[in-house]
């Protein structure tokens, strides 16, 4: 219908407005907690804005939860994401998009991913909720990434796994480079 935001950000304004009135703060508490610009939750909430991942990893954070419930659609029987489909958030730090391709429910916190990410810049990541782990598996390329100050260099079919509740990194050491995230949340 003209004048409704598109999925997902039709998911990710609800999912705001949802989580925002769960926890009881206004649009300017969740603004502040989050370090994020008011106008620029106003928009995302009315599905007008463009949110980046930093952008909605802060706000998740802020609302305590994680990052998978503030751009997950609706359940559905079945669910079939094809390539290059699904709900794809960019980075503004670095040419790095994920896509979520599952979240975990209320009992089974875990979100699963597809990132994509070319060589240039680093993609650096603040620390997720307290207790979050990182399950990294390479499907194509080479990727450098860790926790400050212990990044490892992977190849196809490498898994790392790291906490996520600290500053971390990710960077595509050649063009092409993506991989599998399994997120996991206590």
């Amino acid at each position: 219908m003209p004048g409704e935001p598109a999925a997902p950000l039709a998911n990710i304004a609800a999912a705001l407005r949802r989580e925002r009135e769960r926890v009881g703060v206004s649009l300017t508490e969740l603004a502040h907690r989050a370090g994020v610009a008011e106008s620029t939750l106003a928009h995302l909430e009315s599905g007008t804005g463009n949110p980046t991942v930093e952008t909605l990893w802060a706000l998740g954070v802020a609302l305590g939860v994680p990052f998978s419930r503030l751009v997950e659609p609706a359940d559905v029987d079945i669910r079939v994401i094809r390539a290059g489909e699904g709900p794809r958030v960019r980075s503004e730090q670095a040419d790095f998009t994920g896509t979520l391709l599952s979240a975990g429910t209320a009992h089974l916190r875990r979100d699963v991913y597809l990132i994509e990410l070319e060589p240039g810049a680093v993609r650096e990541a603040d620390g997720h909720t307290p207790r979050s782990i990182e399950h990294v598996v390479v499907a194509a390329g080479r990727l450098r990434l860790g926790p400050e100050g212990g990044t490892v260099d992977l190849g196809p079919g490498d898994y790392a796994t790291f906490p996520g509740d600290t500053p971390h990194r990710y960077e595509a050491l050649v063009p092409g480079t993506f991989a599998v995230l399994v997120m996991e949340h206590p």
